[in-house]
């Protein structure tokens, strides 16, 4: 249980710690953007009211109850199965998953959208959306489930 526990709690705080340093504590949501290492790191505000790249945004503002209740359900459903398989590397991917949606679940609670303030681009690319960390917990989480998953799945290690 610990295995699951831990990272979600530690994916949450670390979200929830920059959001509130970087978008109240540097006064990015009235600067807009600070170029921290330009172009490869920006702070650069936005709120997404929608899904991924802002899909959806604008729409009323029963998507967003929608929206919430999806991840609860997903939460719900990845710690089950997580708890169910108990092996570690498993649980601790289905703790940055958990922990990184609950994280965007209470920015739209509180705001009503995610507050999403990390743009990175690199190599002549210029990447027009923002991020946060609690979608980094959320990709690493679920990419760990997939890889781990289907790596033993390969090996006859089905779970």
């Amino acid at each position: 249980m610990q295995a699951l526990l831990i990272p979600a709690v530690l994916m949450f705080a670390v979200d929830q710690a920059s959001k509130y340093g970087v978008v109240w504590g540097l006064n990015l949501i009235e600067l807009r953007r600070i170029e921290v290492l330009p172009p490869y790191l920006v702070f650069q505000m936005g709120w997404n009211e929608g899904i991924n790249f802002g899909l959806f945004s604008g729409a009323p503002d029963a998507a967003r109850w929608i929206l919430i209740a999806i991840a609860l359900a997903v939460c719900t459903w990845v710690g089950r199965w997580a708890l169910r398989d108990r092996r570690p590397r498993v649980m601790i991917s289905a703790g940055l998953l958990i922990g990184g949606a609950l994280g965007n679940v209470v920015d739209r609670l509180i705001h009503g959208a995610v507050a999403d303030f990390l743009n990175m681009s690199c190599c002549g690319i210029d990447n027009p959306f923002s991020f946060n960390l609690a979608d980094v917990g959320v990709f690493a989480g679920a990419a760990g489930l997939i890889v781990l998953t289907w790596r033993d799945d390969a090996q006859g290690k089905v779970s």
